[in-house]
């Protein structure tokens, strides 16, 4: 868990890293601002704003089956190997999103991520079962 949120906290860094050198460079008032309507219109780079708002979509099942393994005793290697799959995957989605944006590497990446997240959750309720 503590690998995501410094995916999040390294893209949140990146975002005001982005947002604030182009508001003094065009000379962008904030108040101008002020609404999310008006920071699309105004500001060109949204890769960092973009990524940032999709690390709290899959993510948040990604916290949600580390909260359950951890309640649930869940504690395999299999379960450990594919959280940090996801975790490598997001930070390489948000690299990609945060710096070249290619397309096709960002979604081959985002669709991987999925795959051992959903897969972390086949195992979570596998070994549920087992254990009733």
């Amino acid at each position: 868990m503590l690998g995501m949120v410094a995916v999040v906290f390294a893209v949140w860094l990146r975002l005001y890293q982005t947002r604030l050198g182009e508001m003094q460079r065009r000379r962008i008032h904030p108040q101008s601002v002020a609404s999310a309507k008006a920071m699309i219109e105004a500001i060109e780079d949204g890769r960092a704003a973009d990524n940032f708002k999709n690390l709290f979509e899959l993510p948040v099942l990604f916290f949600a089956a580390c909260l359950a393994a951890m309640f649930t005793g869940v504690d395999s290697p299999v379960a450990l190997g594919l959280a940090w799959a996801f975790v490598a995957l997001r930070a390489l989605h948000s690299f990609i999103a945060c710096t070249y944006n290619k397309v096709m590497h960002r979604f081959q990446a985002y669709v991987l991520g999925g795959f051992a997240l959903f897969g972390l959750w086949a195992w979570l309720g596998w070994s549920w079962a087992q254990a009733a």
